[in-house]
C-alpha cells in the first residue's frame, strides 16, 4: 500500500472548507470533520504520512474527492524516457512510473507528485513551468 502525506490531508481539508463552509463558524461539514480527525491524530503522533489502508472510509472518500480536483499526471508532453532516459527530464518520473502510471492508485500517484515536487529538478518546475501551468489549468 501507499501512504498519504500530511500535506495532502491539509489540502483536502482546505478544499472541503472552501466547498462546505461552516454555517455558524463552529460546526464542521462531515468531510472536514473526518479529515480533521485524521490530521489531528497525525499531528499528535508526529506522523508525516499515513498508510491509505489506515484512513477511515469517510476520510478516504473526502480525500479522494479532493484528489479528483488535482491534475492526474505531471506530464508536460516532453518525455525523455521515450529517448532512453531512466528519469524523464520533462516530468521527473522514472521510466517505470511513466509506464505504469495508469495502474497506480491515487495514493501512489500523489507519492510520486510529492517526490518530484520536493526534488524540483524536472523541466516542469523550471524551463517549462508555463507549459506545466497550462496543463494544470486543463488547457491543451
Amino acid at each position: 500500500m501507499s501512504t498519504i502525506h500530511i500535506t495532502d490531508i491539509e489540502a483536502a481539508i482546505n478544499h472541503w472548507r472552501a466547498r462546505s463552509p461552516s454555517p455558524d463558524g463552529v460546526a464542521l461539514a462531515p468531510p472536514v470533520l473526518a479529515l480533521a480527525e485524521v490530521y489531528a491524530r497525525m499531528v499528535y503522533a508526529r506522523a508525516q504520512a499515513l498508510d491509505e489502508a489506515d484512513l477511515p472510509a469517510p476520510a478516504l472518500a473526502a480525500w479522494l474527492d479532493w484528489y479528483a480536483t488535482t491534475p492526474d499526471t505531471p506530464c508536460i508532453a516532453i518525455c525523455s524516457t521515450s529517448q532512453g532516459d531512466d528519469c524523464c527530464k520533462g516530468c521527473g518520473r522514472s521510466f517505470a512510473e511513466v509506464q505504469h502510471w495508469l495502474a497506480y492508485s491515487p495514493a501512489q500517484k500523489r507519492a510520486v507528485w510529492q517526490r518530484i515536487t520536493r526534488e524540483g529538478t524536472a523541466w516542469r518546475f523550471n524551463r517549462y513551468a508555463e507549459r506545466a501551468a497550462e496543463n494544470v489549468a486543463g488547457n491543451p
